[in-house]
């Protein structure tokens, strides 16, 4: 079984060349402090309904450590978590939280240097009444995450790797990262020109 923290050294960007478009998600999502490290680890997939972060909440007592935190929520008025939560989350050996929503007590998260992709920050936080299933998929920035997904963030995006496709998806990255470390800036400069004149000549390009 290839666990998911073979993919710490896999930048999304390779990923992303390999997945395509539905595994990435939006640009609305971000780290919200930096420089920050990248993530990848297991989903462990919470809804939130607007307005409500009871679950997760919830779910930094049960999420296992070395899982990233998925939460669907969109809220962009009251906040999910806070600095205490980061901190409970980073205390039991989570990887980091991936949004789609607010946090709080952004200097608190930073000094923590505890990962956290969300959509950005507000003071007021939400109640905690609304009780949904833990573990059922959910759609993150555009992206349908199921448990057990990969994640892996960075500085670049953030992108999902589908459980089933998580060891055909490192060897091709695994090929294509190795591939591209031979070549040199030549190399590539003469490829991509031959490709782009190429490419020109179809279209009728004369110049």
């Amino acid at each position: 079984m290839i666990e998911a923290t073979e993919f710490l050294d896999i930048p999304t960007t390779t990923l992303a060349d390999l997945l395509g478009r539905e595994q990435v998600m939006d640009i609305g999502i971000r780290p919200l402090w930096g420089p920050v490290p990248r993530i990848a680890g297991p989903a462990f997939t919470v809804r939130c309904p607007p307005g409500d972060n009871l679950m997760l909440h919830a779910a930094i007592h049960r999420a296992e450590p070395g899982s990233v935190v998925v939460v669907e929520s969109g809220d962009l008025d009251y906040a999910l978590a806070g600095g205490n939560v980061c901190a409970v989350a980073q205390r039991r050996g989570i990887a980091g939280f991936v949004a789609d929503g607010l946090i709080r007590d952004l200097a608190e998260v930073r000094d923590l240097r505890f990962p956290v992709y969300a959509r950005g920050i507000i003071p007021i936080p939400g109640t905690k009444a609304a009780v949904t299933p833990l573990g059922e998929p959910v759609r993150c920035g555009g992206v349908t995450v199921a448990p057990g997904d990969i994640v892996v963030a960075d500085e670049e995006g953030i992108v999902t790797v589908p459980a089933a496709h998580r060891t055909d998806t490192l060897t091709a990255a695994r090929t294509k990262l190795a591939k591209e470390a031979t070549e040199t800036l030549d190399d590539w400069e003469a490829a991509h020109r031959s490709r782009i004149d190429e490419i020109l000549a179809r279209g009728g390009f004369r110049g």
